[in-house]
């Protein structure tokens, strides 16, 4: 008995050695280049951390003095508010079309791969190179979409995208809407494809038409994946700040200043890297708080189901 339980005892321990030996290198890739700057990050946000500190070294301990200035300044529940509008309206543009885009594409139909392949390239562009592109094209004096309303008799002077207030909040969220529709459709068609077509043929023999069909068997089944793409939409568009910087660099009169652009303000124009770092890490916080209530949420739904079952 002691001569077979050997071997078992040593293959097991082979295994759990080629376990970690995979792991290793994953393990040790996010630990420098995510665990390493989190903590760095944490740590400069309770020092006066400028860009002295470079030539003296010195960076002081401040405790909660880059949390109190941020949390107080006049600019922070105004650029909290601008987030929450700007999450929002890129969440529900983004997941409506989106959607819409995926349901169109389950049907098969001729160039139907073609057209999904096209679909990515906003996914797949530069943001940089997309943000330029919707400046020229919504700028208020050269801009095409406003020579194109001329053109219509839609509007005589145009719309100052750029430069209204709350217009220029708008602009920042159809450019990111554009940007992030192909996400959505892309994993929302991968969840479509998942869902069993006898269901729809039961669905139709029970009389349910389409909307009936995707209200009590697409939405249904396809609610996990919703909420994958939520949460993931939700944490992207929270750290949005390339196309918000070069469609309308946060104005004007800080009309679209986020969260995440405060902290880019902070930490690489006024260069008060603690103050920056500790604006950062209440988006981080923020982030967090919202994927831990969609996990408690996911749950207690299954709990329930698992209770009905």
């Amino acid at each position: 008995m002691r001569s077979r339980s050997r071997p078992v005892a040593e293959a097991r321990s082979g295994e759990r050695a080629a376990r970690w030996m995979f792991l290793a290198p994953a393990a040790v890739y996010l630990l420098l280049f995510f665990g390493y700057p989190v903590v760095k990050n944490v740590v400069m946000s309770f020092q006066q951390y400028t860009a002295t500190t470079f030539y003296t070294g010195s960076a002081p301990f401040v405790g909660l003095q880059n949390y109190a200035k941020v949390l107080t300044s006049d600019l922070f529940p105004k650029a909290l508010l601008t987030t929450a509008l700007f999450t929002a309206g890129s969440l529900c543009g983004q997941f409506v079309i989106g959607l819409g885009l995926a349901l169109f594409f389950r049907r098969r139909f001729p160039l139907g791969g073609v057209l999904r392949s096209l679909l990515l390239l906003p996914w797949l562009l530069p943001l940089v190179v997309s943000g330029a592109t919707w400046r020229w094209m919504l700028d208020p004096d050269t801009g095409v979409v406003n020579a194109v309303l001329r053109g219509l008799h839609l509007s005589s002077s145009g719309i100052p995208w750029l430069t209204g207030t709350s217009q220029a909040l708008v602009s920042v969220i159809l450019v990111n809407v554009w940007v992030g529709i192909p996400f959505n459709t892309a994993i929302l068609y991968g969840g479509l494809q998942d869902i069993p077509p006898h269901l729809y043929e039961a669905a139709k023999l029970d009389g349910a038409g389409p909307v009936r069909s995707f209200r009590h068997v697409t939405w249904p089944l396809l609610r996990p994946v919703v909420g994958v793409v939520l949460v993931l939409g939700v944490v992207y568009t929270l750290k949005v700040v390339d196309i918000i910087l070069v469609v309308t660099g946060g104005g004007p009169a800080d009309a679209t200043e986020t969260l995440a652009t405060q902290a880019y303000e902070l930490s690489f124009r006024q260069f008060e890297f603690g103050r920056g770092a500790a604006m950062g890490n209440v988006l981080i916080v923020i982030s967090l708080a919202f994927a831990l209530v969609y996990l408690r949420a996911g749950r207690r739904a299954r709990s329930v189901r698992e209770g009905i079952a």
